[in-house]
């Protein structure tokens, strides 16, 4: 197992848009930073144009079952360097989030997250959100689409994530909380907003709280899931 570089876990379901501007940020960083990357594609649309997409990429791709806690795990099965980064495909990276990951890691951190920015839009709702979510990750829980990362030896004794398609990072992130340092970075990923103003702002904020609430109150997330499909707005 080699510590110098970072295994990059991108879950992908019928989203080779953002996948492909992704994987061209995380080739272009690696050679800036010249930190070696390992990046792995677990696709649960088992999609050819992602399969292309990966190739002309050097990028690791394997199918899956549509269940984003099983995704990740597999491709943390996969990973070859010490330091694993989970990042959902329609991520925007910034110039400084590979060294940010990796100088948090070098500096001593189990793992940790980045602050919540929005990377497409400048709105009110955006900002609030933001500050909200700022607010919550001190309480709570940061999720997956706030870049978690944590060495590859925590994040096994953390248990890994959780094999559910929702909420799978919550136990997780309190096993590498118990483990040491879980670092928040403040700069370096965006997170696109499409889903949010697809769905409208105040919509979706009120349903993933719903969805939260019902979790802690241990409904199944496999429940939750088949709820959350079905409130889901269609894509356009």
């Amino acid at each position: 197992m080699s510590s110098a570089g970072i295994s990059v876990i991108i879950p992908c379901l019928h989203d080779e848009d953002r996948l492909e501007r992704l994987l061209l940020q995380l080739r272009l960083t690696e050679s800036e930073t010249e930190i070696p990357l390992q990046i792995v594609v677990v696709d649960a649309a088992v999609s050819e144009r992602c399969q292309a997409l990966c190739r002309s990429n050097d990028a690791l791709w394997s199918s899956a079952t549509p269940s984003r806690g099983e995704q990740l795990r597999q491709g943390a099965a996969l990973s070859v360097y010490e330091t694993l980064w989970f990042l959902h495909a329609d991520a925007d990276l910034g110039r400084q989030a590979l060294m940010a990951v990796s100088e948090a890691i070098e500096e001593g951190a189990t793992g940790g997250y980045f602050t919540l920015r929005f990377s497409d839009t400048n709105c009110w709702q955006g900002r609030l959100i933001e500050r909200l979510v700022a607010w919550r990750n001190r309480v709570g829980v940061p999720y997956g689409d706030q870049g978690i990362f944590a060495r590859r030896t925590a994040y096994f004794a953390a248990g890994q994530h959780a094999p559910w398609p929702l909420f799978e990072e919550v136990p997780l992130v309190k096993g590498l909380r118990q483990q040491g340092i879980f670092q928040r970075l403040e700069h370096g990923l965006g997170v696109s907003s499409r889903r949010w103003q697809r769905d409208g702002w105040w919509r979706r904020a009120g349903r993933n709280r719903l969805l939260a609430i019902a979790f802690m109150l241990k409904l199944s997330p496999f429940t939750l899931a088949r709820l959350y499909a079905r409130k889901t707005v269609p894509k356009r």
